[in-house]
């Protein structure tokens, strides 16, 4: 059996039901320029992107335990797997078991395509999130003390260009997009560091 299909079999057998995805329009930067208060436009602009960030198909790969969820409803990752010391899975089982540099097709009606990414690995755990409110993220994504010792324009470039985060909106039949594009988000989160990056209140 080749390693595709043994992998969907997998995660057919363990498959939790799929709830409704939170794809949908991102508003431009432009349409939060009434508002006056600079500090509340920009935590306003975060928000706004945090539509993208607290969607399934980014908290998925950014669990706070190191264990990756999949699905719209964030279920457990089957089979079992850990992000082992560098992300990218555990001796004898690495994301590569299962993930190719593309989307795969599966013969399984349950799971129509398997993820994948030249880079397919998780999140670091310097920029694990899942279960943390946008507040904690936004302060979490601007602290380099705790985002890897990333700059804020290193983070736009993330959000922006990477490839990784591209996968958001290609990420294979039955998963439904993060909302509106990566080159919206990229604007958005421009327009959040130029105002400030300020953090939506707690």
């Amino acid at each position: 059996m080749k390693p595709s299909t043994w992998c969907a079999a997998i995660v057919l057998a363990a498959a939790a039901p799929t709830v409704a995805g939170q794809s949908g329009a991102l508003r431009p930067p432009s349409a939060f320029s009434s508002i006056a208060d600079e500090r509340e436009r920009s935590q306003a602009l975060f928000a706004e992107a945090g539509k993208v960030i607290q969607s399934p198909r980014c908290l998925n790969c950014h669990p706070v335990q190191r264990r990756p969820t999949q699905g719209d409803d964030l279920h457990a990752h089957m089979p079992p797997m850990y992000a082992g010391a560098r992300d990218h899975g555990v001796p004898g089982m690495p994301c590569t078991t299962c993930h190719g540099k593309s989307n795969m097709a599966t013969l399984s009606k349950g799971v129509a395509s398997i993820p994948g990414n030249a880079r397919w690995a998780l999140a670091p755990s310097s920029m694990a999130w899942q279960g943390k409110s946008l507040s904690e993220i936004c302060e979490q994504i601007k602290d380099r003390s705790r985002n890897g010792g990333h700059s804020l324009a290193e983070i736009h470039e993330h959000m922006a260009t990477d490839p990784l985060v591209a996968w958001a909106w290609n990420p294979g039949e039955r998963r439904v997009p993060a909302p509106g594009t990566q080159k919206q988000l990229g604007e958005l989160v421009e327009a959040w560091i130029s105002t400030g990056a300020h953090c939506p209140p707690k």
